[in-house]
């Protein structure tokens, strides 16, 4: 069990990345908190975590609203004493809006994807130097790397900050004993916000400069999340983990 007695928050676990890696953790042993804001999803994944003899919980968090995330941490603390992981997954495609130069949509962007990883961040690290410290992992993107055609112009800068945020997190809570890492998906499975990227020619021509020649799977970056959660990572941090079989590699 790589991540027995630990108390991992995961955002965004009601679906794809993050209940992949909820269910993932919890079969390690982890305690998890299934964290969203589309309530009667992430219920039944806690459920089913629970039902499979996982630890789990649900709560509501809105990663953009910050009384939210205090309110989760701290009903987090009061029930298991300590936070170990915090995987920042919660985010919004690129592709949503089809005007891809919407200022409305790049607030969005800019509020879910950059300022909700900041929140997770500041408060989930202040809740793990109450503690042994502990492991953060921020999900980006290859889009925070390379330019993409039919992906919003702020998305790429959404994801950017969060890598910027990710090195400099790990020097500052280094001390702590808090690493702080991040994962950077390629092409996967469309999100529950994807729409352009959901568009079966739109994949093809994306996958087809892929190396691998493929789409990547959900369970592929949890595993990756997983090693960076453990302590078989206790030295890395400050690190981003390109998952995209090869295309930033072109």
């Amino acid at each position: 069990m790589r991540l027995q007695d630990k108390v991992a928050l995961i955002t965004g676990a009601s679906s794809g990345m993050g209940r992949a890696t909820a269910e993932t953790f919890a079969r390690e042993g982890a305690t998890v908190v299934v964290a969203d804001i589309v309530d009667e999803d992430g219920a039944v994944v806690a459920e089913e975590i629970q039902q499979a003899g996982g630890g789990a919980k649900y709560l509501h968090l809105d990663v953009t609203d910050e009384n939210s995330w205090t309110a989760s941490i701290d009903a987090i603390l009061e029930q298991f004493g300590r936070l170990d992981v915090l995987v920042n997954n919660a985010g919004i495609s690129g592709t949503f809006d089809p005007d891809l130069t919407s200022t409305r949509f790049f607030d969005q962007l800019m509020l879910v994807n950059a300022k909700g990883v900041f929140l997770g961040i500041k408060h989930g690290a202040v809740a793990m130097t109450r503690s042994d410290g502990g492991a953060i992992v921020n999900l980006s993107s290859i889009s925070a790397s390379i330019g993409q055609h039919g992906v919003h112009l702020g998305y790429g800068a959404s994801k950017a900050a969060v890598k910027s945020m990710t090195t400099t997190a790990a020097v500052h809570y280094a001390d702590a004993g808090i690493r702080v890492n991040a994962v950077a998906p390629g092409m996967l499975p469309p999100m529950r916000t994807s729409r352009g990227s959901a568009d079966p020619k739109w994949r093809a021509q994306q996958i087809d400069g892929v190396p691998m020649k493929r789409a990547g799977e959900v369970q592929e970056v949890a595993d990756v999340v997983l090693f960076l959660a453990s302590d078989e990572a206790s030295y890395v941090t400050g690190v981003e983990i390109l998952v995209d079989g090869g295309l930033t590699a072109v």
